[in-house]
């Protein structure tokens, strides 16, 4: 199932998600738009890699399945790398590759991707990988 956002807002007032810093108007009907962390330029066929202002936390129970906003998908942007596993903590690194005709400044708080939140079953194995506790951009 995915979370909507009255669902979203009330994991994150018990606790158990976390998302800091919050930005209510980031909040979509079944999703939060993350936020590049600094300006940027999207370069023609270039991968660049922009960390999420956002600190994300995931419970057990929860994953994230992260999208380009369509925004930036009309003008060529690509993003890879998009699942987030249940405990992960860190700042999100974000792949995008513009396959567009032209270079793409982004301004840092620009919303670029969507983070869907799902919930997980019986979940019993946690993230314990290298990008735990990941600050900026992680390679």
């Amino acid at each position: 199932m995915i979370l909507s956002s009255s669902e979203i807002a009330r994991r994150r007032g018990v606790g158990d998600l976390i998302i800091e810093p919050y930005n209510v108007a980031s909040l979509q009907p079944a999703s939060y738009d993350l936020r590049a962390a600094g300006a940027a330029t999207l370069q023609r066929g270039a991968c660049t890699l922009i960390p999420s202002i956002e600190w994300v936390e995931l419970p057990a129970d929860l994953a994230a399945t992260l999208r380009c906003r369509s925004s930036l998908g009309r003008r060529g942007v690509l993003l890879g790398a998009g699942f987030v596993d249940p405990g992960f903590r860190g700042q999100l690194t974000l792949c995008l590759t513009n396959m567009g005709p032209e270079p793409i400044d982004l301004s840092e708080g620009d919303r670029i991707v969507q983070m869907i939140i799902q919930e997980v079953k019986n979940g019993e194995h946690l993230y314990q990988g290298r990008y735990q506790d990941s600050e900026g951009a992680v390679r």
